[in-house]
């Protein structure tokens, strides 16, 4: 049995296919956190970062055709330690000056295993790739929460500074978003 408020595939394709979703929904950002994990100095030490500023927007039509788009203030990046987070907004990594927001661009949503498969781009220092991840659904009282994480290689979008082999290129940008109604 899904947790409470979770949807299942077939509960979800029956909202999606009868309209109850329908309309236009706006990312609460108080409610909803994107954050980075990877692992340094060789893969022996987990980082954790978290990005302070998010917005998003959704739309669902009346055929159950979902689409929509998160963006993340890459300058917001919080991993505990000044020093890192001025290296992360650099053009090392970042380059924040220039490339201010990171963006992902869901094109199609449709259900799968224990939730929907999310399709769409990714776009990192104006370098974007299509993406695809699992996520699981929860609605209840106007508003629908997103779970889902999506592993991503860094070098894949130009963030290829590795002093002497010290961080992984793998990655995994995790995401809570709570939508409500517009």
């Amino acid at each position: 049995m899904a947790p409470s408020g979770q949807l299942t595939s077939p509960e979800l394709q029956s909202k999606l296919a009868d309209g109850t979703l329908a309309g236009t929904w706006t990312l609460d950002p108080a409610r909803s956190e994107v954050r980075l994990t990877t692992r340094h100095t060789w893969g022996l030490r987990p980082l954790h970062g978290v990005f302070r500023e998010i917005s998003g927007n959704g739309t669902v039509t009346a055929t159950g055709e979902a689409s929509g788009v998160l963006t993340v203030a890459a300058g917001s990046i919080d991993t505990k330690n000044a020093q890192r987070d001025k290296h992360l907004r650099s053009p090392d990594f970042f380059d924040i000056a220039t490339h201010p927001d990171i963006t992902f661009t869901a094109q199609n949503v449709r259900p799968a295993d224990g939730g929907v498969r999310v399709t769409g781009s990714l776009t990192v220092r104006a370098n974007t790739r299509p993406a695809s991840f699992n996520v699981t659904v929860c609605a209840a009282d106007g508003e629908i929460s997103l779970d889902g994480e999506l592993p991503v290689n860094r070098a894949d979008f130009g963030l290829t500074w590795n002093f002497i082999g010290i961080a992984s290129m793998h990655n995994t940008i995790a995401v809570h978003a709570v939508f409500t109604r517009a």
